[in-house]
């Protein structure tokens, strides 16, 4: 009998060597991270959290990563920009507009007075040639083609908050995190369709994510990596 509720358990493998980890890309020889804290970007050993790089980017606030035509791109959502940058000493190599920055729907209620703060874009994911940038502001997921940074698709991102995204193993779908809500929706990139729904219990927030071997990888912005253990199989 199948279950309304499923439940990703949270098995924590160790903690991020900067102090506020926000995005993640996974690869065969380590996973990259992306630090809001102190914006650098870091490569890690997946057993043991080992840093195998450690360099410092020009990005902001940041909170989404991944590697695409031999660079590092990083979702800089202080300054609501996406940066392209060497992967190994972080330098600057292009730099882009966010596709979503704007304010987010939480502070469009504010009167006259208040500021409503515009703020940038946060999960990111490469395939041919395009970049798949998550945006809390917009609440879509948008995708630029990189050769003339054009957006040429969207499709809603479900909830309020979106944040890590990663390619499910299913053909043209993609997984995507709500921070707020504590869930994980696999979408069809065409149009939205929902094929299942992870939940992620409190106390973990799921912020930067990313996959391997069909198991999904999470980063907790207050320091602690890890993988979701579920049953990749909608069953409901």
């Amino acid at each position: 009998m199948g279950h309304t509720n499923k439940i990703a358990d949270a098995i924590q493998m160790f903690m991020a060597p900067g102090p506020k980890p926000n995005g993640l890309q996974a690869t065969d020889d380590g996973l990259w991270i992306i630090d809001q804290g102190n914006d650098h970007i870091y490569k890690v050993d997946w057993q043991s959290g080992e840093t195998l790089i450690d360099a410092p980017t020009e990005t902001k606030a940041s909170s989404g990563i991944t590697v695409g035509d031999d660079l590092v791109w990083v979702a800089s959502t202080g300054s609501n920009e996406i940066f392209a940058v060497d992967p190994d000493t972080g330098k600057t190599v292009q730099k882009y507009e966010s596709p979503g920055a704007g304010v987010n729907a939480t502070h469009e209620h504010r009167g006259p007075g208040e500021s409503k703060p515009e703020t940038g874009d946060h999960g990111l994911e490469w395939k041919d040639g395009h970049i798949y940038i998550a945006s809390p502001p917009s609440q879509f997921i948008h995708v630029m083609d990189v050769s003339t940074w054009k957006e040429v698709h969207r499709f809603k991102a479900p909830g309020y908050r979106v944040h890590g995204i990663a390619w499910a193993k299913e053909e043209g779908t993609m997984w995507t995190a709500d921070t707020s809500a504590g869930t994980i929706h696999r979408l069809r990139v065409e149009d939205s369709r929902c094929y299942d729904v992870l939940r992620v219990l409190h106390p973990l927030q799921v912020h930067g994510m990313t996959i391997r071997n069909n198991r999904l990888w999470y980063c907790d912005d207050r320091g602690p990596i890890g993988f979701l253990d579920v049953d990749m199989i909608p069953d409901f």
